[in-house]
């Protein structure tokens, strides 16, 4: 026997069949006999939370120089964090919009999908079997939902329908500059001022004075006032 199996025996020998089953178990992961039977969507989920993502549109009617104009607005959200992602705004959504943003989301650097391996969308159109395919070559698999299915990616529709109540139905907007300026002012407040029912009532991202007793209540307001956030004023 080579020193190479050697080691690995060592190791194998090392790891208990105790240590394993609890490995499994604590990851949502059924025993190696039932997984292919008892594998359900929750399964899958608590089993690659740390590296799913979830990808959807929405739109915004926006006044221009042309006319009221629709704008498809692409969001992906973090499953495990719950943060939220504004990839990006265009009138038309075709491939070549499509192409770009797919490659700044796996960007090596800076890449939104960095260090994400499964990627759940429906099957909208512009998810093409081209867009599908450069997330793959970059080693993120895309995870298709059944036809009708809002119900499968439900974190990303609640996103939806607070954005949507809170914000984009209750402003009109001049152009593009001001639709881009709006959206990263609510989803600064998402992300770092906003309890989160399903998140414990947490803030995803809070700042040090948070929790605090002492100090001064202030009142932090977005969006000409139809965002609030309240916080102790630091000394």
């Amino acid at each position: 026997m080579d020193q190479g199996r050697i080691r690995n025996s060592r190791v194998r020998n090392h790891i208990s069949d105790t240590t394993v089953g609890s490995f499994v178990k604590n990851h949502g992961i059924a025993p190696a006999p039932d997984r292919k039977q008892q594998t359900t969507c929750v399964t899958f989920l608590k089993a690659h939370w740390d590296v799913l993502a979830a990808i959807d549109f929405t739109t915004v009617e926006v006044w221009t120089k042309g006319g009221l104009v629709t704008f498809y607005l692409l969001f992906v959200i973090e499953r495990k964090t719950r943060r939220v992602h504004f990839a990006g705004c265009t009138t038309n959504p075709d491939d070549v919009w499509m192409t770009q943003i797919t490659r700044n989301l796996t960007d090596c650097q800076d890449g939104l999908l960095n260090r994400k391996h499964y990627v759940r969308m429906d099957r909208d159109t512009k998810f093409s079997e081209q867009f599908r395919d450069i997330l793959k070559t970059e080693s993120v698999e895309p995870v298709r939902l059944p036809p009708r299915s809002p119900n499968l990616n439900a974190y990303q529709e609640r996103f939806f329908g607070s954005l949507t109540a809170e914000y984009l139905h209750r402003m009109i907007f001049f152009g593009e500059h001001s639709l881009r300026n709006a959206v990263g002012e609510f989803l600064t407040h998402y992300d770092t001022e906003r309890n989160h029912q399903g998140f414990d009532n947490q803030i995803i991202q809070p700042d040090d004075l948070v929790g605090s007793d002492q100090g001064e209540i202030c009142c932090r307001e977005r969006l000409g006032s139809m965002l609030r956030y309240y916080h102790r004023k630091a000394a």
